[in-house]
């Protein structure tokens, strides 16, 4: 594997860039979706009503796996995507205003935040638990039909590896040896449950030998890890060599959903995932390493400052959608 000395200063930037990015764009979204939720919390109340699933602390696995996919390859995610949506390139103006329920968001405000999709760069995502990995193979049967190289990637989460999508969707892919990549992000809780409650296996990624295909484990405080990882697993299924399994073990720095009080979780889980902290690790290798100066990740931060709140505003300034919209862009039966 490469030393982080031995990838180019401006691939590491742009890691920076996209880590920080996340963790500023859902810390501002995060006090948005409390305005009129306090001082007792109402989960209908505020500009952004319903639940919200954040993903701090696991920005490592979506950039460390984004930075190796183009446009046309297609990335699916779960309910908690936006680190997913912001690697991959999702337009971030339309998707705040989804997620503000605005007639300029991404489906013109009928999504939410856990169905966010934009087709310019392949980006889609969904609350059903699995449902990413049977959609990923369908995607990759597509490419091999065409005959072209691009590669779908399916993202769950440890209690999703428990669904019968997961198995069914990695033995296809195996058998037909599609381009599919499968990242499971293990941040040991499955909603309240631990995964030692609910899991067979200490890792997911043992789970592929069952498939006969690879299967890797990595430590997603170390976002270069997570990125050597994922390079394998793209050229693997570029090459026309099949799918690949990669765990990613993060570590969760909020509840499972804003408002969660977490109560099921021990204070040591929570000081853990503050050590592990990936942006705060890589910021720390960075400038101990003389990659980059203060000064440089300094400007970086406040040109992430200035995008997030340009992508607010833009969501905030938005109209509703008129009532008549409910009816259209809906399937229905019959005339």
């Amino acid at each position: 594997m490469e030393k982080v000395e031995e990838i180019p200063k401006e691939t590491l930037l742009e890691i920076y860039k996209t880590m920080h990015k996340i963790r500023t764009y859902e810390e501002t979204l995060a006090e948005w979706y409390y305005k009129g939720k306090t001082p007792r919390f109402d989960i209908s109340a505020g500009p952004i009503p319903g639940e919200l699933h954040l993903s701090s602390g696991q920005e490592s696995a979506a950039v460390g796996v984004c930075m190796h996919l183009k446009p046309e390859d297609a990335l699916i995610g779960t309910h908690r995507a936006h680190h997913f949506a912001i690697a991959k390139g999702v337009d971030l103006k339309k998707m705040t205003a989804e997620i503000f329920g605005k007639a300029t968001g991404l489906s013109r405000g009928k999504g939410g935040h856990m169905h966010l999709f934009d087709a310019n760069v392949n980006f889609s995502c969904s609350g059903i638990v699995g449902a990413s990995f049977p959609q990923a193979v369908g995607v990759g049967i597509a490419a091999k039909l065409k005959g072209e190289d691009y590669v779908a990637v399916a993202v769950g989460g440890d209690g999703a590896a428990n669904q019968g999508t997961f198995h069914e969707a990695l033995n296809l892919a195996a058998i037909w040896k599609l381009p599919v990549i499968f990242v499971i992000e293990d941040n040991s809780w499955a909603i309240s449950v631990p995964k030692e409650k609910s899991t067979a296996v200490a890792k997911n990624s043992e789970r592929a030998a069952g498939y006969g295909i690879p299967g890797v484990s990595v430590d997603g405080a170390d976002v270069i890890a997570v990125y050597e990882v994922a390079k394998e697993a793209v050229k693997r299924a570029r090459r026309g060599e099949g799918p690949s399994l990669i765990e990613i073990k993060v570590y969760r720095l909020r509840g499972h959903f804003e408002g969660d009080p977490q109560h099921y979780r021990p204070k040591e889980d929570l000081e853990l995932a503050r050590q592990k902290d990936p942006l705060m690790n890589f910021e720390k290798l960075l400038l101990e390493k003389g990659i980059a100066t203060e000064d440089e990740l300094n400007k970086i931060k406040e040109e992430n400052i200035r995008e997030v709140q340009e992508a607010i505003d833009f969501a905030v300034n938005s109209p509703y959608p008129e009532p008549e919209e409910a009816l259209k862009g809906v399937f229905t039966g019959g005339e």
